[in-house]
């Protein structure tokens, strides 16, 4: 529980800090997947707990946007928290390149968006953002990583790494 409040105060702090007049992303990888031998898994109930527990780290939080890869995995992450807000989740291609990103930063300037995607994408992302190689993918079993990137424009942002 402590841990839980104490990253919210750190996320509230993160934004509120950084984010006037800026955009801000809040980039996760999928929670937990299952290993059902596809190559478009589900989530296991690991990743449906964690997908809850993203839903209530942002419930305070205005959020803007919501984007997903096509993938079950990617989209069941978002699942609660689209609930919660009344956000239609948005599908994006995975290697999405500086001009979605750009278009981003135009379409929802000012608000915060969502973005969930996989262990190689999230960090690439994140990179392009910033305008620096930060974050190289992220380990296969590793779930817990949100990575905030607030910035006017791709290439120029400032980052908070958080985990739940």
């Amino acid at each position: 529980m402590k841990k839980s409040i104490l990253l919210l105060l750190t996320f509230a702090l993160a934004t509120s800090v950084f984010a006037q007049n800026q955009t801000t992303f809040i980039l996760v990888r999928h929670a937990e997947k299952a290993d059902d031998g596809t190559r478009n898994p589900p989530l296991n109930d690991d990743g449906k707990k964690r997908a809850l527990s993203l839903a209530s780290l942002l419930e305070n939080q205005e959020i803007t946007a919501l984007y997903s890869t096509p993938y079950k995995r990617t989209r069941e992450t978002l699942q609660p928290l689209a609930e919660k807000k009344g956000l239609e989740t948005l599908e994006y291609e995975p290697r999405a390149g500086e001009d979605w990103l750009a278009r981003l930063y135009n379409d929802h300037a000012n608000g915060t968006v969502v973005i969930v995607g996989h262990s190689n994408t999230i960090p690439s992302i994140a990179n392009k953002l910033l305008g620096e190689e930060t974050f190289s993918q992220f380990n296969e079993k590793e779930y817990s990583n949100l990575i905030v990137v607030v910035g006017t424009e791709v290439g120029n942002g400032k980052l908070v790494r958080l985990n739940f």
